[in-house]
């Protein structure tokens, strides 16, 4: 679930943090880059392990800081293809079930990917798992909050770096807003047995 990723980075001081030790202040300087932001095709930054090399540090005119090339580890959020996770449902929708860890949301588990035969109740806002048994089909309900462990079996990164205006934009109304695009998202499944609400497969 979380890698550890070599990066090397060029780290910018000000001059009024001379007076403090350079490694304290380079790793300060990194978490407030990094830390819970999403490096594209890396994954979620969580925060540095360690510094495993500092180059020569210079001085450029015009500017007081002192810039650092920097090399070190990173502590990163990036599951691998089928790695099981446990998590909580955050919600239901008709695109799926949308599932938090806590510190990451962007989780859907698409309807093709819950224990079959499953429907959405548009009333409760909830997906259920018809349960066939011998005394006939039980609906089982995926309510919010409920710890589900599922398998990750797709991932997709978007580059949501800023871009100019396109001619396009340019004539479409400026009252319409782009819908915004979460950077690293997750798809789950729990298709097979073992996989859905923990409380489904605990004995009583």
């Amino acid at each position: 679930m979380f890698v550890l990723v070599e990066m090397v980075d060029t780290v910018r001081i000000p001059p009024w943090q001379f007076e403090r030790k350079l490694n304290d202040s380079i790793a300060e300087e990194l978490n407030k880059k990094l830390a819970n932001k999403v490096v594209y095709n890396v994954g979620l930054c969580i925060c540095l392990f360690d510094i495993t090399k500092l180059e020569d540090a210079y001085v450029f005119p015009g500017d007081g800081a002192s810039h650092t090339k920097v090399h070190f580890r990173y502590v990163v959020f990036h599951p691998f293809l089928d790695e099981i996770l446990i998590g909580n449902i955050k919600g239901c929708s008709p695109e799926g079930v949308h599932v938090s860890l806590g510190f990451f949301d962007d989780i859907l588990i698409p309807p093709e990917s819950l224990q079959q035969p499953a429907k959405f109740d548009e009333a409760e806002q909830v997906w259920v798992w018809e349960y066939e048994t011998e005394e006939g089909a039980h609906d089982l309900y995926m309510d919010t909050g409920e710890e589900i462990r599922f398998r990750v079996v797709d991932e997709s990164f978007v580059d949501t770096s800023p871009t100019g205006p396109s001619s396009a934009d340019a004539t479409s109304s400026s009252e319409e807003l782009p819908k915004k695009e979460a950077p690293y998202t997750l798809v789950g499944s729990i298709s097979e047995p073992g996989l859905g609400l923990l409380s489904w497969w605990t004995s009583s």
